[in-house]
């Protein structure tokens, strides 16, 4: 099927913004207020000369490319961005409690394109059967339901129902009211130390938020570990879990690294995933650390590409999200591209096979799937609001559909700042921190120092901070800024909606940031 998928190039107002980036079948769209879509997030540096044309990327690829067929996703376009506003709109309203009329404006463009959207019925909310249903005209209706812990899901056609059992995912920790930050939500007292300009803090605070149609819905700032500022959009609290798109990525990076602590996994091993086990499959030869470096080289197509057509069929990076399957399974059965480690490209196979270790590793051992991430992970930094969303066959895809309280994105953002330690206690392996914050080999042959381990590296200086400097990043302007130089954890989430102004406010923020607290490294 054809995917009409607009692609452009977004300038920001300041030097050091995030000059340009790659519109996707989700994320484009506009009108109604909403400008172009972020798409998957990718941010460039400020200009195309500091990176090679792209027509060298691409002659590159080719040169590498092996001999292996692409079978484009099945199904309707439309069904497909249908799945994915109606699977948007059933967060937004049950997780998030955002009204449906501001959530059908505002959120989701990258799954359910803003244009997209005049051409389907207009979303039934049901708060009895904890649903939301939208027609297409001459077509099927789509429901999209919530599965408590789960969140929601988009319910394949013809059932009525999801084939997995959902599970009840319950914090283990007291009531953060109880407890002290960062394990609760009890702030000290006293004020921030002396060396921490907080005048200048409180400007940051108000650039983030000083832009109305940039729709910042939560701003975070902690310093040593301690937060110094916050600010919220009405009806959006500290607790609340928010759209958080690509920043599971990191999420599912994090639990690998916990797998990898505990022994489970090696970095270098053969990634065992049971689809490639045949004789004479080339897949064996993929890596777990190719896997988190976005470098596997298996075939899909994405609006990240250099060579992708937005006339094209539509894209498996999308489809992940709005095709109703066994996302585990398709991404194990896509061929072999180039040979592993060569090409790295921003694909959602890779975080989609990560997954897909977690859950075998995990009930290999006899453990429950679901609560795994809260039992060994959450629970022991203090993260309490997480909800992973997964597809009709109970896998997580944190590649995108995740949320969680811009609070606890900073809890996790101290992790990484802390090295994996938590209060004494090691989380990650060692050097895991610098494997995730290092630019990956095959972006490095590339010339684009600007991808990590489902992290991405601030190596093109693309966000007003040192090139030491790595983030979680998601579509529509989602960040978690992780900036050792200056101990500093900086969160800035919002709306689709307002994602074009999303860099140049945050960069305007992040200047003064860091010319509010003294250098450390």
């Amino acid at each position: 099927m054809k995917c009409s998928i607009r692609r452009s190039l977004t300038t920001t107002a300041v030097a050091l913004g995030l000059a340009a980036v790659l519109a996707s079948c989700g994320g484009g769209g506009g009108g109604g207020g909403g400008g172009g879509g972020i798409g998957i997030g990718a941010p460039l540096p400020p200009t195309t000369a500091q990176l090679p044309e792209r027509e060298a990327l691409i002659a590159r690829a080719r040169a590498l490319e092996l001999n292996t067929p692409y079978v484009p996703p099945p199904g309707n376009v439309l069904e497909h961005h249908t799945s994915g506003y109606a699977k948007t709109m059933c967060s937004a309203v049950f997780i998030t409690g955002i009204d449906p009329d501001v959530a059908a404006e505002s959120l989701g463009y990258f799954v359910g394109p803003y244009d997209q959207r005049k051409n389907v019925g207009k979303p039934v909310v049901d708060r009895v059967k904890k649903e939301v249903r939208i027609s297409i005209p001459n077509g099927p209706t789509l429901v999209a339901r919530h599965f408590g812990s789960q969140g929601c899901v988009t319910l394949p056609a013809g059932r009525d129902d999801v084939l997995f059992t959902p599970v009840e995912v319950k914090s283990s920790l007291p009531d953060p009211a109880t407890q002290p930050w960062p394990m609760g939500d009890v702030l000290p007292g006293d004020p921030p130390p002396a060396d921490v300009d907080m005048a200048r803090v409180n400007q940051a605070v108000d650039a983030a938020f000083g832009v109305p149609e940039a729709y910042t819905s939560a701003f975070v700032v902690t310093h040593k570990g301690r937060i110094v500022a916050e600010r919220y959009m009405n009806g959006i609290g500290a607790t609340t879990p928010l759209e958080s798109w690509s920043m599971g990525k990191s999420v599912v990076a994090t639990m690998m690294g916990v797998l990898i602590k505990q022994g489970v996994y090696k970095l270098d091993q053969p990634a065992p995933i049971p689809e490639w086990q045949g004789a004479g499959d080339a897949r064996q030869q993929i890596k777990i650390s190719d896997i988190l470096q976005m470098s596997s080289g298996l075939r899909i197509k994405a609006p990240d590409d250099p060579d992708f057509d937005p006339n094209g069929t539509y894209p498996d990076h999308v489809y992940y999200y709005t095709g109703r399957i066994n996302a585990f399974n398709y991404a194990a059965t896509r061929p072999q591209q180039w040979p592993p480690g060569a090409v790295g490209r921003y694909r959602n196979t890779d975080p989609v096979l990560a997954n897909y270790l977690v859950r075998l590793a995990v009930e290999k051992r006899g453990e429950e799937y679901l609560s795994f991430p809260q039992r060994a992970l959450f629970d022991k930094i203090g993260i309490r609001s997480m909800v992973i969303e997964t597809d009709p066959y109970g896998n997580f895809l944190t590649q995108g559909y995740d949320f969680m309280s811009a609070r606890d994105w900073a809890r996790l953002g101290n992790l990484y700042l802390q090295d994996g330690m938590w209060n004494g206690e090691r989380i990650l392996p060692e050097g895991f921190v610098n494997f995730v914050s290092s630019v990956a080999p095959a972006w490095a042959a590339d010339k684009r120092p600007i991808y990590g381990g489902f992290f991405w590296i601030n190596g093109m200086s693309s966000l007003a901070m040192p090139t030491s400097a790595y983030y979680m990043l998601g579509a529509g302007g989602q960040f978690v800024l992780v900036i050792p130089s200056h101990d500093l954890i900086v969160v800035r989430i919002g709306h689709s909606k307002g994602e074009r102004f999303a860099a140049s406010t945050l960069n305007k923020a992040l200047a003064l940031l860091t010319a509010a607290v003294p250098r450390v490294r």
